[in-house]
């Protein structure tokens, strides 16, 4: 059995395995998901080899991985004075500065982009003026969807489709290469205000997020500059933009335009199985005999084919895009200040 020793005196590969041993097989295997797979042989190795361990010294190390996701969080929400402020409080000033000590040192690996979060998104465009398409999806995949949006506003149009469809692509970017962007950048923006791991970044579901903050104008030509290079890929796009579960955002003369325009077996289908609000939102807008009609409908279905089900949805979302086009509902999107209100 191994001796019950403070987790200070075991190394970290053991303690990530007797972690894993005490999170049990369901949840140790999701987190092994996030690992790179050297370290998931080691991790796997290191399980294997593992002696029997007792109870306290697993509940030690649960609870120092415990106090590092706090300490963690804490930095996240309030910066290092704040979290160094609370952690005293909750774990005494000796466990507080091991903690901070840790977390700092996790923290100094990976690219900072925080002082270009909290830049202007006019002036960061400025930055970008000689760095390539490739660079700059690369930060805008760092940025928070609102920022990164109004820095696509503000460059130039003819690069905005291009900067997306590489943003699209982005997957697994060098560590390396990611630090020495922000290095440079936070030069520069330094200058004008007076190992290699992988990190998973951008994405698709970065351009859908951004684009769902651009004027409906600039996203519609982008959009169109995506799909002139890839078809599939600026489809792929506009389905994470707009999905069935949007039309929890549609008001009630949107819902019965829909309802018109949508075959009642299609949407029988697409409400099948889905969120009890969802269907509310439908059987709100209509009589209380085809409410039950409906419903009598569903039942006699039986078990139907999930693909079948999306695949209704689908047909709904297009007929969303065509009504958020003709401008008789509003999915999301900046407003164009011809649509804005004055009091």
């Amino acid at each position: 059995m191994l001796a019950a020793r403070a987790p200070a005196q075991i190394s970290g590969t053991r303690k990530a395995a007797i972690l894993c041993l005490s999170l049990g097989e369901e949840a140790a295997s999701a987190l092994l998901t996030y690992l790179e797979e050297e370290e998931v042989q080691k991790l796997s190795k290191e399980l294997a080899t593992l002696p029997k361990i007792k109870p306290e010294t697993s509940e030690s190390i649960v609870e120092e991985f415990h106090q590092l996701l706090v300490a963690k969080n804490y930095v996240t929400a309030g910066g290092f004075d704040y979290a160094r402020r609370l952690l005293v409080k909750s774990f005494g000033l000796e466990n507080a500065k091991r903690l901070m000590d840790k977390v700092m040192h996790a923290l100094e690996g990976p690219a900072s982009f925080e002082a270009l979060q909290k830049t202007d998104p006019q002036q960061i465009s400025k930055l970008f003026q000689s760095e390539q398409p490739q660079t700059i999806a690369v930060v805008l995949a760092h940025l928070d969807s609102a920022t990164a949006s109004s820095v696509l506003r503000n460059l130039p149009e003819s690069q905005r489709g291009l900067i997306a469809l590489r943003l699209a692509n982005l997957q697994n970017v060098s560590q390396d290469v990611v630090k020495r962007i922000s290095q440079v950048l936070n030069q520069k923006l330094s200058t004008v205000s007076g190992g290699m791991s992988r990190t998973s970044i951008g994405g698709i579901r970065a351009v859908a997020d951004i684009c769902n903050r651009l004027d409906r104008d600039v996203m519609r030509l982008m959009l169109e500059q995506i799909e002139v290079e890839s078809p599939s890929l600026a489809l792929e796009i506009r389905n994470l933009m707009v999905t069935f579960e949007d039309t929890l955002l549609v008001d009630d003369i949107g819902i019965r335009e829909i309802m018109q325009r949508v075959d009642k077996k299609i949407l029988t289908l697409a409400l099948k199985g889905t969120m009890t609000e969802l269907q509310e939102r439908y059987f709100s807008n209509m009589s209380s005999r085809a409410v039950e009609m409906m419903k009598e409908e569903m039942d006699f279905m039986g078990q139907v084919k999930m693909k079948d089900v999306t695949a209704a949805q689908r047909e709904i979302v297009e007929v969303l895009r065509e009504l958020d086009d003709q401008g008789v509902i509003n999915l999301g999107g900046a407003e164009n200040e011809a649509d804005q209100y004055v009091n």
